[in-house]
């Protein structure tokens, strides 16, 4: 394929996005803006694929009853009433699943901002994992806290607390920065509201899971509750996972003793209702002496 022929195809595609564009400006309630208050940045730039016009858009051709196929995009996060050309997809639909995909793939690999850190009061502390390329390659380190850190618990953390609140950026970096303001001030809130001991909150960087079994271990703590980024999906990159277990330890902790609360986000679970199913999980815990569903 020669380099016309690409220009050529580049060219249809911003057409066809300018287009496609121009049609949802048309139906849409609010006024345009006006020529002078629009840059040239602006006009030359591309539009943002992963935005709700193009989340929420019926692509079909000439549908039987859009009002029906609105409904239904309107209900789901799905990829559905995107149209197809002949038997492939639309290109408009290609983009959109190809920058969903950029977007999912940069929140697994930004690391935390420092300043955020900083700014959210937490202690934060390391696993043994020394960089992003070996967080992915070597989940095992990712289990357990450095030398250094292990010493910064003891020396820095209450020490055998009922409850332990833990966050860590796990594989979405997005899922923690955009949650927790909405999720962490609440549970705190109940937990203290409820007469439990609450230890000091942590920030554990490339944590998995399991790192909440060492600390827990190392604090003595009875519940321990962390949460952590969930794997990204296409066009959701800002889930949030909550893991709870009682009485954890290295050796003796199996999947089966933890409870996992998924998809706390704006779309899914909202924050504060996972936060108030957390606080009467850990009274539940507390009062039973095991984690819920455990058989031992």
């Amino acid at each position: 394929m020669n380099h016309d022929t690409i220009d050529d195809i580049v060219q249809a595609v911003i057409a066809e996005i300018s287009r496609d564009n121009a049609a949802a400006a048309a139906t849409s309630p609010s006024s345009p803006s006006s020529p002078s208050s629009v840059t040239e940045d602006e006009r030359d730039a591309l539009p943002d694929l992963s935005g709700e016009t193009f989340r929420r858009r019926v692509s079909v051709p000439h549908p039987h009853k859009p009002e029906v196929l609105q409904d239904l995009v309107n209900s789901t996060g799905a990829r559905v009433a995107v149209g197809r050309a002949g038997p492939r997809p639309r290109t408009t639909s290609v983009l959109r699943f190809l920058a969903d995909h950029s977007r999912s793939k940069d929140t697994v690999l930004k690391d935390f901002p420092m300043s955020w850190v900083e700014e959210s009061k937490l202690l934060e502390l390391r696993t043994e994992i020394i960089e992003k390329d070996q967080f992915l390659t070597r989940p095992d380190l990712g289990r357990r806290l450095c030398k250094e850190s292990v010493q910064l618990a003891i020396s820095r953390c209450k020490p055998q607390p009922q409850v332990q609140v833990m966050v860590s950026d796990g594989l979405s970096t997005d899922a923690v920065v955009v949650n927790f303001d909405e999720i962490i001030p609440p549970l705190l809130k109940g937990l203290e509201n409820a007469g439990l001991d609450v230890g000091t909150p942590v920030f554990v960087r490339h944590g998995r899971v399991k790192v909440q079994d060492h600390l827990g271990e190392i604090l003595g703590a009875k519940v321990v509750i962390l949460l952590i980024g969930e794997r990204p999906g296409l066009g959701q990159s800002e889930s949030l996972s909550c893991y709870m277990v009682y009485g954890p330890t290295v050796e003796k902790t199996v999947e089966s003793d933890r409870i996992c609360i998924s998809n706390i986000h704006a779309a899914g679970t909202p924050p504060i209702e996972a936060a108030a199913v957390i606080v009467d999980l850990a009274k539940k815990f507390l009062r039973d002496g095991k984690s819920a569903g455990a058989t031992r």
